[in-house]
C-alpha cells in the first residue's frame, strides 16, 4: 500500500519542554492506527502536527503527498482532506445539531455559497446518512448547547464523517461514551479504512478498544515511541511498561 504519511525524525517543544523526540514512522493508506500513552505523553501535539494546527519545528513529514513545513499555505481542498475529532468537541453551541454536521461539507463547495449556507442535495444527503450513522437522526434541530456530553462527542465524528476526509486523527473520540457506545463507533469510525481507503490514527487509553480495532499500535511515553506493533502482537508487559514504566515478572499476551 502507499504512503499516506510519514515522520521522519519529528522533535517538538513548548516553552523549551520536550513534548516530542524523534518520531518515526509512516502509514499506509487504509490503515488504522492507534496512539497509546499515559496523559502528557505526546499522543495530542503528534496529533496536532499532523493537523497542522501545530507547525513542524524539527525533523521531515509528510501528509497526503503534500509535506510539511513552517509557514505553510494550506489550501481549502488539502483542509478537506484531513478530518478531525476533537476531544472537547469544539461544537457551535448556538448552531443546531445538523448545523453543525454541515460544517464538514465547508470544504467540498464553493467558498461563497458555503458561506451563506447554501448547499447541494448530496450534502444534505451526507449529512442525514452521518447523523443516522451516529445515531442523532431525532436531534438534528437541537441546539448544540443542549446535548449531554456523550451526544456532542457523537455530533463531532457525525461531522468528521460528513467531511469525507482521505485522513481521519481522532483525539480520544469516545473518551465521554459508554463502552458499548464507544465501541460502535469506534466500529464506525475505523470501518472508514476498509471501506474508502481512509486511514485513521486515534489516540485512546484503552488498550482493549485499540487492539479490537487499530491495525497498528503506537505506544507514546514521554513523548518518545516505546513501541509501534501489530495489534495482536501487543502485550500486558508492553501495556504495563507504557503506564507504570516497567515491566510486570509475566508477559501475559492481550487476548484478541
Amino acid at each position: 500500500m502507499s504512503a499516506c504519511l510519514f515522520l521522519l525524525g519529528v522533535s517538538h517543544e513548548f516553552e523549551g519542554v520536550a513534548a516530542l523526540k524523534n518520531i518515526t514512522f509512516s502509514v499506509s493508506k487504509g490503515e488504522c492506527i492507534a496512539l497509546l500513552g499515559p496523559s502528557g505523553a505526546g499522543k495530542s501535539t503528534l496529533l496536532g502536527l499532523l493537523d497542522r494546527r501545530l507547525e513542524l519545528a524539527s525533523g521531515e513529514a509528510e501528509v497526503l503527498n503534500k509535506p510539511l513545513s513552517k509557514g505553510q499555505r494550506i489550501s481549502r481542498k488539502d483542509r478537506s482532506d484531513v478530518g478531525f475529532i476533537f476531544q472537547e468537541f469544539a461544537l457551535l453551541d448556538r448552531l443546531s445539531v445538523y448545523q453543525n454536521v454541515m460544517n464538514g461539507r465547508m470544504g467540498h463547495t464553493r467558498r461563497w455559497p458555503s458561506l451563506w449556507a447554501r448547499f447541494e442535495p448530496q450534502d444534505h444527503l451526507i449529512v442525514a446518512r452521518a447523523l443516522a450513522d451516529v445515531g442523532l437522526a431525532d436531534f438534528a434541530d437541537r441546539r448544540a448547547d443542549q446535548l449531554s456530553g456523550g451526544q456532542r462527542q457523537r455530533v463531532a465524528i457525525a461531522r468528521c464523517l460528513a467531511q469525507e476526509p482521505r485522513l481521519i486523527l481522532a483525539d480520544e473520540p469516545v473518551s465521554n461514551l459508554d463502552p458499548s457506545r464507544a465501541a460502535k463507533l469506534l466500529e464506525l469510525i475505523t470501518s472508514c479504512a476498509n471501506e474508502d481507503g481512509t486511514a485513521v490514527i486515534f489516540s485512546s487509553h484503552q488498550p482493549q478498544l485499540a487492539q479490537r480495532f487499530a491495525d497498528r499500535v503506537i505506544g507514546l511515553r514521554d513523548g518518545e515511541i516505546l513501541f509501534d506493533c501489530p495489534s495482536a502482537h501487543l502485550t500486558q508487559k508492553d501495556v504495563t511498561q507504557l503506564y507504570d514504566g516497567f515491566y510486570p515478572e509475566t508477559d501475559l499476551r492481550v487476548v484478541n
